[in-house]
C-alpha cells in the first residue's frame, strides 16, 4: 500500500513539473515553430513626398494578426531599413496591438532622413514586423519593399538678428551669435531664440551685424541703440520679440546622464549642441553599457526618460532608458519631445 501511494505522489510530482514548463517556455518554443507571422502592406509602392503636404496622410500599413496557436500578450513594432540593410540600425515605430498604422507625410519623410536617404531621390526602402511576445521573445515577417522619394528636411531658420558684446564669441566687432525663427508655435510671432555660451560682460541685439539698428535696455524691455546689457558667464537662452521689443534670458542646456555616460548620474551631463537645419539637438556620444536620461541644466528638476521606447519622452523618473556600448548619435526636441538614439 506505502508502494502504492509513493508512486502516485511521484506521478503527480511529476505532472506538475510538465504543466509548468509547459506553461513557461514550451508555449514560446511552440509559438516559433509553427506560427504564422504575416507580412507588411502598403496603401501604395511608390511614393513621392511633397513638404507642402505634410500633415497630409502619406502611407497606410496594414498586416494580417499572427497565428500563434496559443493565446499570447503581444505588441508590434514597424522596422523600416534601406534595401540591403541589415535592420541593425532601423528606424522603428511601435505600434501596440493595432494592425495598421497611416503615418503622415512629415513622418515618412523623417524616416527617410533618419536613415540616410538623399532628398529628392527614389530611395528603396525594406520594411519588416516584430510581434514582440516577451521581454526577451520576439517574431518577424518576412520583409516587403517600397519606394520613397523623401523632401529636404532642412530649415531655414536664419534671421537678420545677432548677439554682439564683449561677452560674446567675437566681441562688439562682431559677426554676431546669431538669433533664429522658432517653429515653437507658442512664442508670439516675430520672436526669436538664441542658444549662446557667454562670458561676464555686456551684450546688445542688433541686426545684419551692423549698428544702424541696435537695441540694448534691462528688466525685458528693449529700445533703440539703448543701454547694454550686463550678463555673468554661462549658456543661455535668448528670446527676442521684435514686434513689441522684449526679452528673456535664462540659463538653458541639455545634456545625458546616467550609468552610461563619462561622468556617471552625477554629471557634468553629455552636452547637447542647438542644430537649426531640424530646429532640435544633438549629442554625439561614446557610451557603456548602462541607462541614460535626458535633463535640463545638469539638475533634476526637469528630465526625460522613456517608458514606452516609443521614441517620445516622458517625465517619470524611473524611466530610464537602457543602452549597449557604442558610439551613439541622440537628437531630441524639447517642444514635441520626440528622439532618436542611432
Amino acid at each position: 500500500m506505502m508502494k502504492i501511494i509513493l508512486k502516485n505522489i511521484w506521478i503527480l510530482c511529476l505532472s506538475l513539473a510538465l504543466f509548468t514548463s509547459c506553461d513557461d517556455d514550451s508555449d514560446l518554443a511552440q509559438i516559433s515553430s509553427t506560427a504564422s507571422t504575416g507580412v507588411a502592406n502598403f496603401s501604395t509602392t511608390t511614393l513621392v513626398l511633397d513638404k507642402d503636404d505634410k500633415e497630409a496622410d502619406a502611407l497606410t500599413i496594414n498586416f494580417n494578426e499572427p497565428e500563434l496557436g496559443v493565446a499570447s500578450g503581444k505588441s508590434y513594432q514597424l522596422l523600416f531599413d534601406l534595401v540591403g540593410g541589415d535592420f541593425s540600425g532601423a528606424e522603428v515605430k511601435s505600434i501596440e496591438e493595432n494592425t495598421t498604422f497611416t503615418f503622415k507625410t512629415e513622418e515618412v519623410n523623417q524616416i527617410l532622413i533618419n536613415l540616410g536617404a538623399e532628398p529628392g531621390v527614389a530611395t528603396e526602402i525594406q520594411v519588416k514586423i516584430e510581434t514582440i511576445l516577451s521581454s526577451d521573445t520576439s517574431m518577424f515577417s518576412d520583409v516587403s519593399t517600397l519606394s520613397i522619394t523623401p523632401y529636404a528636411a532642412e530649415l531655414d531658420l536664419s534671421s537678420k538678428w545677432g548677439l554682439v558684446g564683449d561677452a560674446t564669441i567675437n566681441g562688439w566687432n562682431g559677426p554676431d551669435m546669431p538669433f533664429y525663427q522658432t517653429t515653437d508655435k507658442s512664442l508670439d510671432a516675430g520672436t526669436f531664440v538664441a542658444y549662446v555660451t557667454l562670458t561676464d560682460g555686456e551684450i546688445k541685439i542688433r541686426a545684419d551685424n551692423a549698428w544702424d539698428t541696435n537695441y540694448g535696455g534691462s528688466d525685458g524691455v528693449l529700445e533703440a541703440d539703448g543701454s547694454n546689457i550686463v550678463v555673468t558667464a554661462g549658456t543661455y537662452k535668448i528670446v527676442f520679440n521684435e514686434n513689441d521689443l522684449t526679452y528673456s534670458i535664462e540659463l538653458y542646456s541639455w545634456g545625458v546622464v546616467g550609468s552610461a555616460t563619462t561622468n556617471g548620474w552625477d554629471g557634468p551631463d553629455m552636452p547637447f549642441t542647438y542644430n537649426p537645419l531640424f530646429d532640435n539637438w544633438v549629442a554625439e556620444v561614446t557610451l557603456v553599457d548602462g541607462e541614460i536620461k535626458i535633463r535640463k541644466n545638469n539638475d533634476w528638476k526637469v528630465n526625460f526618460g522613456d517608458l514606452e521606447l516609443d521614441g517620445i519622452l516622458d517625465t517619470e523618473s524611473e524611466n530610464n532608458i537602457a543602452v549597449s556600448a557604442g558610439d551613439y548619435s541622440i537628437t531630441f526636441n524639447p517642444v514635441t519631445l520626440e528622439y532618436s538614439i542611432k
